[in-house]
């Protein structure tokens, strides 16, 4: 047996702070997503559908059935072909009566798989419980979940749920719309001072001096021109299109599980000394066979005798003078030649003396 550490090299992703465009860093106040749910049934199903256990789907498969003039006795209705499912989806609330959306089916009673399965007509509604758009068509589960009556079974991803492309479409228009015509609030995804700032500056440049000012680290409020209140969608587009230069938080993303380690543009590490050092250890077998004398009893004996080999190899010792981009910490921490997972207990070791001048983000 032999134990050895695997040694090989880090790698580090760079984030160098490019300027990017307003839309892609923030959000106008009023425009927005919503959320959209809906409780529907799956039918088509190839015996993996709810059992008589989930009495719900049972009871809204009856009141379907009476709607088109269908009367089921309870007692004889047996089905595996029916799953009772929520249908979710996430919206623009500028969205217009007509246009069709993804929708997400989740089964909530114990079917085993929606595979195979069609959506009813569904209405979907908002959190005030108004409708404002149905769903229906045939489910993608994007794996499979096969059964034998003997037991066995093969299954790939998750098949008590799915998605259906396109599957949604709006009855009506969504009532969302800005706040005013005259004033237009601005919120950053990531709130921060700096780049608030100079969205703001940024702003001010492009359309006129005192239109906009950043009132905290999130919310930047800008004055509609008295030119463009008329044609407010071509000021929002003007606005979206503006480069803005978002700062980026010192910041060193460690991930223990996979040995991933990302660390962002700023992160700085002061003048250090780091020692790492790896210990081989060695488990050789050698055989010792006993053989016994002609016209004995005895029996042929092995023997296997292990002997330990310890060895230490020669510690790498770097001296870091200085780094102050992420090209100068790789190159430094390279030199060490360790494995990603040594890398982040240097990098935690570095935390705690103080030479490490960013956010330790442990996964």
């Amino acid at each position: 047996m032999r134990i050895r550490k695997t040694i090989i090299l880090l790698m580090l992703l760079t984030s160098l702070s490019f300027a990017q465009r307003l839309k892609d860093i923030a959000y106008f106040q009023g425009v927005s997503d919503e959320q959209l749910i809906g409780y529907g049934l799956v039918v088509g199903l190839a015996g993996s559908g709810d059992t008589y256990r989930s009495t719900m789907t049972h009871q809204s498969v009856i009141s379907m059935l009476k709607r088109f003039g269908v009367n089921v006795p309870e007692l004889n209705f047996r089905t595996r072909n029916v799953a009772a499912v929520m249908v979710t989806a996430t919206v623009s609330n500028q969205s217009k009566k007509g246009r069709h959306f993804d929708v997400t089916v989740s089964s909530i009673g114990d079917a085993k798989s929606l595979m195979g399965g069609t959506l009813l007509l569904t209405p979907l509604s908002d959190k005030t419980g108004n409708v404002y758009a149905t769903a229906q068509g045939a489910i993608s589960t994007g794996g499979y979940d096969v059964g034998t009556p003997s037991g066995g079974r093969i299954s790939r991803n998750i098949t008590s749920s799915g998605l259906i492309p396109n599957g949604g479409i709006f009855e009506k228009d969504y009532p969302g719309n800005l706040a005013s015509k005259d004033e237009i609030n601005i919120v950053l995804d990531e709130p921060d001072f700096t780049t608030a700032n100079n969205v703001s500056a940024a702003i001010n440049s492009a359309i006129g001096q005192a239109t906009a000012t950043a009132e905290d680290a999130s919310l930047i409020k800008v004055k509609v021109p008295a030119n463009q209140k008329k044609n407010i969608s071509a000021f929002l587009a003007q606005l979206e299109g503006l480069q803005v230069q978002k700062d980026v938080v010192a910041k060193v993303v460690l991930n223990e599980k996979t040995g991933t380690v990302v660390t962002g543009s700023n992160v700085t590490i002061s003048p250090c000394t780091v020692t790492h050092g790896n210990l081989n250890i060695e488990i050789k077998s050698y055989p010792v066979i006993s053989q016994p004398s002609s016209f004995s009893q005895g029996g042929t004996v092995v023997f296997n005798n292990l002997v330990p080999t310890v060895k230490q190899d020669k510690n790498n010792t770097v001296e870091i003078q200085g780094a102050s981009n992420v090209q100068q910490v790789a190159a430094a921490l390279n030199s060490l030649k360790v494995s990603p997972r040594d890398i982040i207990a240097i990098f935690q070791a570095i935390k705690e003396a103080g030479a490490l001048t960013a956010e330790l983000v442990i996964m």
